[in-house]
Parts: structure tokens; sequence; C-alpha cells
């Protein structure tokens, strides 16, 4: 057993343990902090597989996008502003925690990568799995991708279109109208005669009266 497997061996029991992790904590916000680390060493382990183009997807994907937006609304599903600043110190130790395995999985990863060249089941004679898969794409189903690439596009546009219903009482802008838009109709100049108000004079009192 090489030390490639090794590292693959540590890192799919980090992943296991992490993900055993998320659906046995109670805290919401440590559960995505396990899951973040299940994410990142199920990574490495498709690294050192052979598989980067997977590996960097997932991180950048997942852990760099996904996750965050998910912790951001986890932590902000609690209005209270002291318990929130409280959370901080609270979820700290397992953040840091959560942060040292990723950079000794880091080093190691990098240390395993400079040691061999290429992953236990990558052929040497083969390029690049980023390169393989870019070639691929673009050349032999470049078809195919520009087919999948457009009917995305026309699935979020049909999405954005469904969701925008007009409410009776809501006040919606009209780029089209605002830029037909001129100074005379929004603007009135009315010219007044400056006149100084009469100020009443007061009547005296006479003597005797009240």
């Amino acid at each position: 057993m090489d030390l490639a497997q090794i590292a693959f061996l540590v890192f799919a029991a980090v992943a296991t343990m992490a993900a055993v992790g998320v659906i046995s904590v109670k805290n919401p916000v440590h559960a995505v902090l396990l899951l973040v680390l299940t994410f990142f060493s199920v990574a490495c382990t498709w690294i050192i597989a052979g598989a980067e183009f997977l590996g960097v997807a997932l991180i950048l994907v997942y852990v760099g996008a996904v996750m965050v937006l998910l912790l951001f609304v986890v932590m902000m599903l609690d209005i209270d502003v002291a318990p929130l600043r409280e959370g901080y110190v609270r979820y700290l130790p397992l953040g840091l925690v959560v942060a040292v395995i990723m950079l000794v999985e880091m080093l190691t990863l990098i240390g395993v990568k400079a040691s061999v060249a290429t992953g236990f089941p990558a052929d040497p004679s083969a390029a690049g799995n980023t390169q393989w898969l870019a070639r691929a794409l673009f050349t032999q189903f470049l078809l195919p991708f520009e087919v999948a690439a457009v009917i995305l596009t026309v699935a979020v546009i049909a999405a954005v279109t469904l969701t925008l219903r007009r409410r009776v009482g809501a006040r919606h802008q009209s780029p089209s109208a605002q830029a037909r838009v001129r100074a005379a109709d929004r603007v009135r100049v009315v010219k007044m005669d400056a006149v100084k108000p009469v100020v009443p004079a007061e009547t005296p009192v006479e003597e005797g009266k009240p």
C-alpha cells in the first residue's frame, strides 16, 4: 500500500466521520461546519484518485458557495442580536477544528501529489483529467453542451417569468416610462409676487374695561 492509497483511506475516513456528525449533532451551525468538512474531504479523495476537475468543482460550488450561503442563512435565523454575537464564541472551537483539519488535508494532498506524479488509478501516458474533459467537451460533445446551455438559459428565464406576478396595490417600476420622462412633465416653475404678510395692529385696551 503506497502513500496515495493511505491518504485516500484517511480522507475517506474523515469524510465518513464528518458525515455521521452532520446527521447526529443537534446544533444546525455545527452540522453545517461538519458538512463543509465532509465535502472538502470528498473533494480530496477525488483529487487523489485522479478526478481533479470534480474535486475542484466540489470545492468551488459546494464548499465555496452553497455551504457558505447555507451557513449565513442558519446564522441569520436567530433574530435576537445578543445570542447571535454570543454564537460566534460558542461556534469558534468547532470552526477552528474544522479549519485545522482542512489545512492538514491540503498539506497532505500537496505532499502526496508532489511525491506521486499521478493518482493510483490514472494512466501516466494520458493527459490530466481537466485537460481531457475540456478537450472532449469542446470538440466531440460541443453540440450537446451548447444545447444544454440553451435549455438551462430558457429554464432560468421561464422560472423568473413565472414568479413575476402583478399584485393589486403594489408599486412597480417601468424603465421605458422612466426613460421617456421630460423635465417639463415633472417640474413646474411658478412665478409668484413677493408679498409681505400684513401683521394686524393691536387694539388699545381702554381703562376700566377688562
